[in-house]
């Protein structure tokens, strides 16, 4: 029989904010347990250092230079956010494999009546959220089934605009329904369901992404219904509610496993667990109390690791051996290849990625990357690129920048800019800036005001 396959995406989740990546002040045990009984990937990428691009890269397997959406154009440029028909996901090859398919949480990769919705893109369910600003809100107005939207008791916060609550995003003043809460019940509730037949489930969460709207409105944005066993730590509120956002994540996962457990499934389910970018400035928390990007340079919208490095974790059992750590260099556009790999469907027409399956099966035979190419829009034209799993070359904001380079075999934290004393590594990497990207209309390189 095919494995079930479940990918679960946390939301600016940095490297170092579970206990088995190092974390010291928030515990994690289910996490930590997976790990236990898994293979952790310490040098696992994603797709980009903010929500949508990351997103487009998992889906399609095309890293940013290629994938469509490469970055969060929001409503300024809806048509830049917007997976099109001719743009294959990992979603509709394993439907087309004869997978059961849902997406549970956020998508961001369209708005309501366009083209680019999930039930278009592979997804037999969705449940959640289109829009990533609407996805800042834990306390909703509405969710969406399908194409059509579902009431939450939810009430608006007085100080928060009507036009901005009425497209789902803002701050709620009467908080009923904890949107991560009623999501996970349905991400279970659909596998119980679907469980004797093969499944893919991606289980795209909100969590622990602040709602930067209530940042705004109240000066606290991470919204949690409880705080837990953080309530009488001497810290801020944002740091607290962060915390305890952290570790429901954390439950909801221990919630997951029990579930595959007692269906009996659990030997025949793939669970990938990993985040879409670095740990956020927003919400007013503090990321260096939790350090939360690990021994890494860099937070959410930095191309340095912090930004795009991140926890990830397999579990297999009976295949994944328990307690493994691999260090092959992988990311987000290597899920496509993996996946079709591991049921043994056609590989997708065009991808950067590689399958990392010998990895996670512990065979021979896995090929290395001899580059990982990111590009960022945001703030200028930025663009980074891994080199034979160890040099990292980038330069922010402008083309003219000067091209930083670090060895990240010696130097993980770049730390040390060795450009000036590589100048054939430089030019290399100028090279690929150039080589491993094409034009999109939709996306023109705008650069940042010189200094």
């Amino acid at each position: 029989m095919k494995p079930n396959i479940i990918v679960v995406l946390a939301d600016d989740l940095g490297y170092g904010e579970l206990g088995c990546f190092g974390q010291k002040l928030i515990p994690t045990p289910h996490l930590d347990t997976m790990a236990a009984e898994g293979m952790k990937l310490t040098h696992f990428y994603a797709g980009a250092p903010v929500c949508a691009p990351s997103r487009s890269v998992l889906m399609t397997g095309l890293h940013t230079g290629h994938t469509r959406v490469r970055g969060n154009a929001g409503p300024t440029n809806p048509a830049a956010q917007l997976l099109r028909k001719s743009d294959l996901t990992v979603a509709e090859a394993l439907k087309s494999a004869g997978y059961a398919t849902a997406l549970v949480g956020k998508w961001g990769l369209a708005n309501e009546g366009e083209e680019g919705i999930p039930t278009n893109k592979g997804f037999d369910h969705f449940f959640g959220y289109l829009n990533q600003t609407h996805a800042h809100n834990p306390y909703p107005p509405f969710l969406l089934r399908g194409e059509k939207r579902v009431a939450l008791r939810n009430v608006k916060h007085p100080a928060c605009p009507e036009a901005q609550w009425k497209t789902g995003a803002g701050w709620a003043g009467e908080k009923c329904d904890f949107a991560p809460d009623l999501l996970a019940d349905e991400a279970l509730k659909w596998v119980e369901a679907h469980h004797k037949q093969p499944f893919f489930l991606y289980w795209s969460l909100i969590t622990p992404h602040a709602n930067n709207e209530a940042t705004r409105g109240t000066g606290n944005g991470q919204e949690v219904p409880e705080l837990g066993t953080f309530a009488d730590k001497p810290w801020p509120a944002p740091d607290k509610a962060h915390a305890a956002t952290v570790a429901r994540l954390d439950a909801d996962m221990g919630r997951l496993f029990a579930l595959l457990k007692r269906l009996k499934i659990d030997n025949n389910t793939l669970v990938l667990f990993t985040s879409d970018n670095g740990h956020h400035r927003e919400g007013a928390n503090n990321p260096a109390l939790f350090a939360a990007s690990g021994p890494f340079r860099g937070l959410k919208r930095d191309l340095y690791d912090g930004g795009i490095r991140v926890p990830t974790i397999a579990r297999w059992p009976g295949k994944v051996a328990p307690g493994t750590q691999s260090s092959h260099v992988s990311s987000f556009a290597d899920l496509f290849p993996t996946l079709t790999t591991l049921i043994e469907a056609p590989l997708p027409p065009k991808t950067d990625g590689i399958s990392f399956l010998p990895t996670l099966l512990g065979k021979p035979g896995q090929r290395a990357h001899k580059t990982l190419y990111w590009e960022f829009h945001e703030g200028g034209f930025s663009q980074a690129v891994v080199m034979d799993a160890r040099w990292k070359a980038l330069r922010t904001k402008r083309l003219d920048a000067p091209v930083e380079l670090y060895d990240l075999a010696s130097d993980p934290g770049e730390t040390r800019n060795l450009a000036q004393s590589n100048p054939a590594l430089v030019q290399r990497a100028k090279d690929l800036f150039r080589t491993e990207r094409t034009d999109l209309p939709e996306w023109p390189i705008t650069e940042a005001p010189a200094k």
